[in-house]
């Protein structure tokens, strides 16, 4: 990786090993100079104002929508509807798409594609079936043929890449089988969008929500992507401003997609920052950053595997991407503590993944996750660090 990319992170000035972006990703200027434009060259409203600002936001914020959609290789950027995050895109379409069936999940879903399923299972709207992993954490194939082949599953709610261990699902054989039984694909992409090719033409699917601020842009800001005929067929959970051409006393006329799911004036520092963000994920290369995170992960994964530690997942690197978790006897949250006193900054805990370490009866971990500006040389800091002061307290 070019080690400019390095000098368009401010925040790096200050010594820091940044190694939490599964977390939040750190922002490069670029990012912060386009959000800030709109705040200081037309900090006006989108959509509805018929002046100068207001045109010129509407403008920039249809410009974005462009291009997050080329970004995945939508039919038309009419198909990307903008949303806080990935949270918020799952939720719409928990809320939103007629679920009178089965949802299916598996083992390792973040609470964000987990809790919006027990809530509608509760309230006694659905039926959920999970996919437990093979003993590796990988995805387990044979399952979930058997649970799509127990009937009236309608909708299969996975991630593409786990925040718990850094492997991918293989998301084109799992959209073809789901198809194979009338069952759409919801997409998870919080810890893919911005580090794997993702085409959604390609792959088939029917939806896909991911964030913002986990691949480079400004926090607050993320998308869903959804087929125009899917879409169509939604019911919008939250109306109000934007979302209605026409309204009358007792009854409304719903506004063209997306615009109907986007009720209220929007964050639009965020989505110009948003579509800033895959600009430069863009110029760089998605393949070239999985290549990159997959290079520092192998070494970090050999520094790892010589301490008193079981690392979560399969023990090859570039089965995990740019993720390395693990835990220990000590508490995950005393590691990243001491870490932190030398400037290395991770995750402890358990990720939001709370019902992944409660089925295996583990505390929490220990996690790395690494990104476009993260160094070899940093790798070597932190093999430093692990093997003089780490080691000692792990004995």
């Amino acid at each position: 990786m070019n080690p400019k990319i390095r000098e368009d992170f401010p925040v790096l000035k200050k010594g820091i090993i940044y190694f939490d972006s599964a977390c939040v990703s750190l922002k490069p200027r670029q990012v912060v100079e386009a959000s800030n434009e709109y705040y200081e060259e037309y900090p006006a409203c989108a959509g509805r104002s018929n002046h100068k600002l207001g045109n010129k936001v509407t403008e920039k914020v249809e410009e974005s929508r462009n291009t997050i959609s080329k970004f995945f290789n939508a039919k038309k950027p009419s198909e990307i509807i903008f949303t806080r995050n990935t949270t918020e895109g799952i939720n719409l379409i928990a809320n939103s798409f007629d679920l009178n069936g089965t949802v299916v999940t598996t083992d390792k879903e973040h609470n964000s594609n987990l809790l919006p399923w027990i809530r509608l299972k509760e309230l006694g709207k659905i039926k959920h079936k999970v996919v437990d992993s093979l003993q590796d954490n990988t995805f387990n194939m044979e399952k979930f043929e058997q649970i799509l082949g127990e009937g009236n599953v309608k909708l299969v709610a996975i991630h593409h890449t786990s925040n718990l261990d850094g492997i991918s699902v293989p998301l084109k054989e799992i959209t073809k089988l789901a198809h194979e039984y009338n069952a759409k694909v919801l997409v998870d992409a919080a810890q893919s969008a911005g580090h794997h090719e993702l085409d959604v033409k390609k792959l088939d699917i029917d939806f896909l929500a991911c964030s913002g601020h986990k691949m480079l842009g400004p926090s607050g800001i993320g998308c869903l992507y959804g087929k125009e005929e899917e879409l169509k067929k939604l019911n919008p959970f939250m109306l109000g401003g934007e979302t209605v051409k026409e309204s009358w006393i007792d009854r409304y006329e719903l506004e063209e997609i997306p615009h109907r799911f986007e009720a209220g004036l929007q964050n639009y520092s965020g989505i110009i920052g948003f579509a800033a963000a895959v600009k430069y994920v863009d110029k760089i290369g998605r393949n070239n950053i999985h290549n990159h995170e997959v290079k520092l992960n192998s070494k970090l994964t050999h520094v790892i595997t010589g301490l008193p530690v079981q690392i979560i997942g399969n023990r090859n690197a570039e089965m995990r991407g740019g993720i390395t978790s693990f835990y220990s006897k000590m508490d995950s949250h005393a590691i990243s503590l001491i870490l932190n006193q030398s400037n290395i900054m991770v995750r402890s805990g358990a990720f939001c993944v709370h019902s992944w370490f409660n089925k295996h009866k583990i505390k929490g971990a220990v996690r790395f996750s690494s990104y476009v500006y993260n160094t070899e040389e940093e790798v070597k800091v932190i093999d430093d660090f692990l093997n003089s002061r780490l080691l000692k307290m792990l004995k």
